[in-house]
């Protein structure tokens, strides 16, 4: 009876340290921010992506137009709109702005900054994954290695110099090469990522800033929440 015990505790346990995801439909969750934030990757720019087809927010009062909210409800819209879009949890997004409110600098530039590093947004930027959660897939998978260290941490911290390079008994995979001909044609590598496709690594040149992002966001909306 009390080895049953012991393994159900033992059980509950490790439910509740496994990672959390977010698992509301992608497209909804584009849609309740009222622009594409480009979490479904080829599909985002196809005629499919939800907000081509049903672009208002879901819900039986999604064509009622807004009343604006309050400030302290727009700054809560804003927070949830970045979470979403680097595919962060509640608790990680508050780990990482007490982080980027410690050091010296603007907050706002610092948090943009610390999500930009994660290793899953980097997978993502230098094109191995056609969306974030794709990128926090195959990096949980142990696809990747930085500084010739195999790394299997969505949120592991990308430094300035870093090497990430696609592990060698991987290149094999179809997916792999499939992608390898879609990063041959790749325009937008961010400025402060270097990819090369023949050896299928990216380096992190220097840091990103908020003007990187791609998507119009208010940062100090959310340093000004969080500040209550």
């Amino acid at each position: 009876m009390a080895v049953a015990h012991v393994a159900h505790v033992a059980s509950n346990l490790t439910s509740r340290i496994t990672m959390p995801n977010n698992i509301d439909s992608k497209c909804k969750l584009c849609r309740r921010a009222g622009e594409k934030l480009f979490l479904k990757g080829d599909r985002c720019l196809s005629p499919k992506c939800a907000m081509v087809r049903r672009p208002y927010a879901p819900g039986i009062h999604g064509h009622t137009p807004s009343r604006g909210g309050s400030e302290f409800g727009r700054q809560l819209a804003m927070k949830q709109k970045i979470k979403r879009l680097y595919g962060v949890m509640e608790r990680q997004f508050r780990n990482h702005f007490e982080e980027a409110n410690k050091g010296s600098g603007v907050t706002g530039d610092r948090l943009i900054s610390r999500l930009e590093r994660r290793l899953d947004n980097v997978v993502y930027r230098l094109g191995f994954a056609v969306s974030r959660a794709q990128a926090k897939q195959l990096v949980s998978h142990k696809m990747f290695e930085v500084n010739g260290k195999r790394v299997n941490i969505p949120s592991f911290e990308v430094r300035t110099g870093d090497v990430i390079v696609l592990k060698q008994n991987k290149k094999e995979k179809q997916f792999f090469k499939d992608q390898l001909e879609i990063l041959k044609n790749k325009k937008d590598v961010p400025h402060w990522l270097a990819l090369d496709v023949d050896k299928l690594t990216g380096t992190m040149l220097a840091l990103p800033s908020r003007d990187d992002i791609g998507v119009r966001v208010d940062v100090q909306m959310v340093v000004e929440y969080y500040s209550k």
